[in-house]
């Protein structure tokens, strides 16, 4: 062993999950040490769009905890230079039907959203001119959703480790945690790393997609598996789309449970100038090849939403892997099963926007407070038993 150090929390992933538990459990005045085996924002942050969304839930926990996480995102974002410094536009969304079955599902939908506190406003065909001008002209209405925004995740994982090290976080990239250390009664006292061991009588995985490895070495099962997606990006445009723009049953992929491959079109600008274009899910493992099927589905979807796109040239693609878990709910919260573990994990393409929450949540755990959301329903012990 090179190294040991001792403090109040380890936190395991510098995502942007890790980086938002870092920063609220340093803010709380616990001492933390926040370790990745790679860079910041190394794994699936980095090639994710940044999305902060509540357009995309339904009403339960996973809602309730969107409009937690957007409130503190919108608080974070109002610091002095940080909005700028993490690229956050709050800029909304738009949901588009092509059809009057799709436009009467979505109006029940955001129905039910707007019971449940989320500002959804419903757009006739000539009103979504007004909200974007370049829209295919078949669409027969759609509902707006001004709470949804953007962050850069990349700038904004980086920028909230960089507040967190400024309370005395320390960070450890390049250090890959290869055991949980647990005392005589099996209570965690710390991590072994391929660097030094790191003591702390609390341990939070956010380990993302990696999530489950990390549940493995403390002796649970936690059910993360990979979910790819690619991104197409496209050359600098002008703000042709205003919005995060998606068609009606980009909803109904985000909670399907399927393995096959699955593309529904969504399309956002950029603060810089490129149009982003997703959306794409399939469970292949980590499998990150090339996909020539997936960039002519994403290319041809994006078009039929926005037809001067046929025109423009896309300059790259990237892939990452959204951490699913069986009941697309995030583990968050302490484990039953090993005292002094926290999870903080499995958020699948929804990471980015409930990161604050999550990380906020986690920080009242560790102090001893009551978390201001039931955490029942992310419960990470409520999958199988325990791998022997």
């Amino acid at each position: 062993m090179t190294k040991r150090l001792t403090c109040d929390v380890v936190v395991v992933g510098a995502g942007m999950v890790g980086a938002a538990c870092a920063l609220y459990a340093a803010r709380a005045g616990l001492s933390v040490v926040l370790v990745d085996r790679g860079p910041v924002a190394g794994g699936t942050t980095g090639s994710g769009e940044g999305n902060l969304l509540v357009s995309d839930k339904e009403p339960g926990p996973e809602l309730e905890l969107a409009l937690l996480s957007g409130r503190l995102w919108t608080e974070l974002a109002a610091e002095p230079g940080l909005g700028e410094a993490i690229e956050f536009e709050a800029k909304g969304g738009v949901v588009v039907a092509s059809s009057s079955e799709g436009l009467a599902a979505l109006g029940e939908f955001a129905a039910g959203q707007r019971a449940a506190g989320v500002d959804a406003r419903a757009v006739a065909a000539d009103e979504l001119r007004a909200l974007e001008p370049h829209l295919a002209p078949d669409a027969v209405g759609g509902v707006h959703y001004p709470q949804d925004s953007q962050v850069m995740p990349s700038l904004a994982a980086a920028q909230l480790v960089r507040i967190a090290r400024s309370l005395g976080t320390e960070l450890l990239t390049g250090w890959t945690v290869t055991a949980v250390l647990r005392t005589a009664d099996g209570a965690v006292r710390g991590v072994r790393t391929d660097q030094g061991e790191i003591h702390a009588p609390a341990v939070v995985n956010a380990a993302g997609t990696w999530g489950g490895d990390l549940a493995a070495l403390a002796g649970v099962r936690l059910p993360v598996l990979p979910r790819r997606g690619f991104v197409l990006v496209t050359e600098p445009l002008p703000r042709m789309v205003r919005h995060k723009v998606y068609a009606a049953d980009y909803v109904a992929d985000v909670a399907s449970g399927s393995a096959a491959l699955q593309t529904s079109p969504v399309v956002e600008g950029t603060a810089a100038g490129p149009v982003l274009i997703g959306a794409s899910r399939e469970r292949v493992g980590f499998d990150r090849s090339f996909s020539l099927p997936v960039m002519r589905a994403l290319a041809a979807g994006a078009s039929r939403l926005f037809p001067f796109l046929e025109n423009v040239r896309a300059m790259r693609a990237y892939v990452g892997f959204r951490p699913y878990l069986p009941d697309h709910l995030p583990a968050i919260g302490p484990d039953a099963r090993v005292p002094g573990l926290l999870h903080a994990c499995g958020h699948e393409g929804a990471g980015i926007g409930l990161a604050t929450g999550t990380g906020y949540l986690i920080a009242q755990v560790l102090g001893g407070a009551s978390p201001d959301l039931r955490l029942d329903p992310f419960r990470p012990d409520r999958f199988a038993a325990e791998v022997s």
